[in-house]
């Protein structure tokens, strides 16, 4: 609530300035949406991801601005090329006739950033770039962010990780309740600065002891396999055993791919679990969630990745 992205959101063309000035290689600049703004060298990662998620990766690499050949015709042999060039370059492996609706999130914010670095841009602005992504794909995100530095693009990072910021940038500047508070050079700033820049007051004691008093078991799963819903024999998650007890907090870790994901989607009772066999135990008594309605119904809730494909649940009531 800093105004952080809506700050390069008028960058961006997206929103217009009631006041003020916005300068680009020493001239002051207006843009009159997104589409000006690329075309003028300022590219956006937005946090909310907006694609054409029916569509394969090269189609939402040059939505907007397919190559046609001298017949008029959309020459799909230089988009692919185009982007096989991309994503080498920028040491990527993506399956390019992927539909970007099986992509996780982390895949799909990666395809966004390779997207906004093929426009060539002179700024590239990162919302949050790094809110879905796993710890090895944010050392690649560093990496390619430090190559384009290296080629004379200008990156804006917008983050509340401090210590992100102070890995990657050269600069940086502090928000506060919709105002400029300070920009400082990275080297200069600590994350206690940092903080009290933000929050307007030194904060101390960050992480207070607290004794968390563990229970008897709430939630039990036992044997738990799922199959993808679109591919019976494509199987995301195998004999998967957990035990959860009030009070306890419990992690669920992999990498991209491993079937983190899948697997609370199906204990919730999404369409995952109707691919799914094993056994659920709420508070000690066997369950079956048929719909995303009976588990709510049960008092289970699932806070998802992708709020904007998950957040709403229109097709079950």
């Amino acid at each position: 609530g800093a105004g952080k992205t809506t700050l390069l959101n008028m960058l961006g063309g997206m929103d217009a300035c009631s006041s003020g000035t916005i300068m680009l290689d020493g001239r002051e600049i207006s843009f009159s949406g997104p589409k000006d703004a690329l075309e003028n060298g300022i590219a956006m990662v937005h946090q909310e991801l907006n694609q054409c998620l029916e569509r394969n990766v090269v189609d939402n690499l040059f939505l907007g601005r397919y190559p046609v050949n001298k017949m008029g015709v959309v020459d799909e042999a230089r988009m692919r090329k185009e982007a096989n060039d991309l994503f080498r370059r920028l040491g990527m492996t993506v399956n390019l006739t992927q539909p970007m609706r099986t992509m996780s999130v982390s895949q799909r914010q990666m395809v966004e950033i390779a997207k906004a670095i093929s426009y060539n841009a002179k700024v590239i602005v990162l919302d949050e770039p790094t809110s879905s992504l796993m710890a090895q794909e944010v050392e690649k995100l560093f990496q390619m962010m430090r190559k384009l530095r290296e080629q004379g693009i200008s990156l804006i990072y917008i983050s509340h990780k401090m210590e992100e910021i102070l890995r990657i940038s050269d600069d940086v500047t502090i928000m506060r309740d919709g105002q400029w508070v300070a920009t400082r050079p990275a080297k200069e700033l600590t994350m206690d600065e940092i903080i009290r820049l933000m929050v307007g007051r030194p904060l101390t004691n960050r992480y207070p002891d607290h004794q968390s008093h563990i229970g008897a078991e709430m939630f039990r799963i036992e044997n738990w396999r799922c199959h993808h819903p679109l591919d019976e024999n494509r199987l995301v998650s195998k004999d998967v055993c957990m035990n959860v007890r009030k009070g306890e907090i419990v992690g669920v870790a992999g990498l991209v791919g491993a079937g983190r994901t899948e697997t609370m989607m199906s204990m919730f009772g999404h369409q995952y679990g109707t691919h799914a066999t094993g056994t659920l135990y709420l508070e000690g008594k066997e369950v079956h969630f048929p719909s995303v309605r009976s588990a709510i119904d049960n008092g289970v809730a699932y806070a998802t990745e992708d709020r904007k494909v998950y957040g709403l649940n229109l097709m079950d009531t």
